[in-house]
């Protein structure tokens, strides 16, 4: 199983981030052995996070192997033509390196925040995808034809993110390039229902995002009944990790608090 993770939004030592924060986040993490490197998108919660497409656009400008990932963008708080344009724009600079994890939105405050109805969102979500699909292309949609570089042609790896949906989960088998599931929004059960409902639709990259991480934790096993997290023990958050690995799982994404090379370290030890 691979071993990726959110990039700081904050200094390791609590001050606010900073771009060279930013861009020595990236670089660290790959340096320390990490697979994928991942940006959220949140609007009007009470904090800031970097804009998903300038971050993995920045990340993949300073790091050579690394995929570069957005867990989940929220497709429509944002015109399709002009996503679209943006996503290939990412997918031109990070080499063939972008997972474009996608979805549509479970937070209100964030359409709220732009004058959106949040009721509309799973409507045009399912409007956007092939629209934004037939512009990378090179099709023309409407009035709108992006005339796509050769070298971003066709656009990135597509992953939609679905918690536990009966009808998204099957479509990201039978229709994109994978399945993005959060940890900090379902359980243990959920994770595993969903996962067989993906393999038996003939899904291939499965992931899961927002694995929380306190290595401070308790020696106790963790209960399965709340969302799945790595707040324990380190040899306790191991074998949490590797039953994700045995479940199927291709990708764990994990969430570290703070940071700091010492952090990262650890968190990327879990798993060798």
């Amino acid at each position: 199983m691979r071993l990726g993770v959110g990039v700081a939004t904050i200094n390791p030592d609590g001050s606010p981030l900073t771009g060279d924060v930013l861009v020595g986040g990236a670089r660290m993490a790959e340096r320390l052995g990490f697979d994928s490197l991942w940006f959220f998108d949140a609007l009007s919660r009470g904090f800031i996070l970097p804009d998903p497409l300038i971050g993995v656009s920045v990340a993949a400008a300073v790091t050579t192997r690394v995929e570069v990932g957005t867990c989940v963008l929220q497709v429509p708080l944002r015109n399709p033509v002009e996503l679209a344009h943006r996503i290939l724009t990412a997918h031109l600079i990070s080499g063939g390196r972008l997972l474009l994890g996608v979805g549509a939105g479970s937070t209100r405050a964030d359409f709220e925040a732009l004058g959106l109805d949040y009721d509309a969102r799973l409507q045009a979500f399912e409007d956007a995808l092939p629209v934004m699909r037939q512009l990378w292309r090179g099709e023309k949609v409407g009035a709108a034809n992006l005339t796509p570089w050769p070298a971003a042609q066709g656009g990135p790896a597509v992953l939609i993110g679905s918690w536990g949906g009966k009808r998204w989960i099957p479509r990201a088998a039978q229709e994109f390039d994978g399945w993005i599931a959060s940890a900090g929004r379902t359980n243990l059960n959920t994770l595993v229902e969903g996962i067989e409902r993906y393999r038996a639709a003939g899904g291939k990259r499965a992931i899961v995002t927002n694995i929380s991480v306190d290595l401070t934790g308790s020696a106790e096993p963790c209960p399965d009944d709340g969302p799945f997290h790595l707040r324990c023990a380190p040899d306790v958050a191991a074998q949490r990790l590797r039953r994700l690995r045995d479940l199927g799982f291709d990708d764990a994404v994990l969430v570290v608090k703070s940071g700091s090379e010492a952090n990262l370290a650890a968190a990327r030890a879990l798993l060798k």
